[in-house]
């Protein structure tokens, strides 16, 4: 295996390792070193320290590209890590704006489910990217409830089409192509579960931030999460919640005026 280049270095808890990173100019390595870098921080701000101590970052520069980040995905190994599909010219104030790296990193505090469980995974990382925006002040509390609604509105008008039980749907959203309903449903889960939780002093981020220093598994089913998430918020939103959603087949009714209390 030929490594082309690893910069490692510490941020809070957890070392992050960025791969094929002399494949960029001197000042391109220290753009994306530097939004890679302060990323994690801005994350683990929210969300508190990841558990792992190391997280591989692997860089795919791309030379003509329409957005910063123009796909990426998580490597589920031993560590996990990201796979980050960048245009090696961005600025860092484009990539610090772009909202990929941080759904990303909010994958790396779930554990992967079946395929039935995506609409989890993905619901908490489409929530979430927006939580640690706003948390550090990369967007504005407005632009926070413009974006979940934005979200939220594109699920309802697919699912007028995409009317299978979420988790069948889940399972199938790719062929589909109903991610817009999967990610979305899922993130209106999370927002709702916020909001029930803030009612008893705490938050989903706290919650998650327990969850993943005690007893994150690799591997997980949906059950054994929701059940683990009632546990650590002592409560039973999580599974009341759950459910609600993970047969429904229409969106649930969250507003504007909801979202604003977030």
């Amino acid at each position: 295996m030929l490594l082309l280049s690893i910069n490692s270095f510490k941020t809070l808890a957890v070392e992050v390792v960025i791969h094929n990173l002399n494949s960029l100019s001197s000042s391109g390595q220290r753009t994306v070193s530097t939004w890679v870098n302060q990323s994690v921080e801005k994350t683990q701000n929210t969300l508190g320290p990841l558990k792992q101590s190391t997280s591989p970052i692997y860089l795919k520069p791309q030379y003509f590209a329409f957005e910063p980040v123009p796909w990426a995905t998580v490597k589920r190994n031993n560590p996990d890590g990201l796979e980050l599909h960048i245009d090696r010219y961005a600025s860092l104030k484009a990539f610090t704006k772009d909202w990929t790296l941080y759904h990303e990193l909010s994958h790396l505090y779930l554990p992967l489910f079946p395929y039935s469980g995506f609409w989890l995974s993905e619901g908490f990382a489409s929530y979430m990217q927006n939580v640690i925006m706003r948390d550090s002040g990369i967007i504005t509390q407005p632009q926070f409830v413009q974006r979940l609604n934005a979200g939220f509105d594109r699920a309802r008008l697919q699912t007028k089409t995409k009317k299978q039980p979420l988790n069948k749907l889940s399972a199938d959203m790719w062929k589909q192509r109903a991610q817009q309903r999967v990610y979305w449903t899922g993130a209106a889960f999370f927002a709702q579960a916020d909001l029930a939780l803030q009612k008893q002093g705490q938050t989903l981020a706290s919650v998650i931030k327990a969850y993943q220093l005690c007893c994150r598994p690799a591997r997980s089913n949906a059950k054994m999460f929701i059940k683990e998430l009632d546990k650590q918020s002592r409560s039973s939103v999580f599974s009341t919640l759950y459910a609600q959603y993970n047969n429904r087949t229409d969106f649930p009714n969250i507003t504007k005026a909801q979202i604003n209390q977030l």
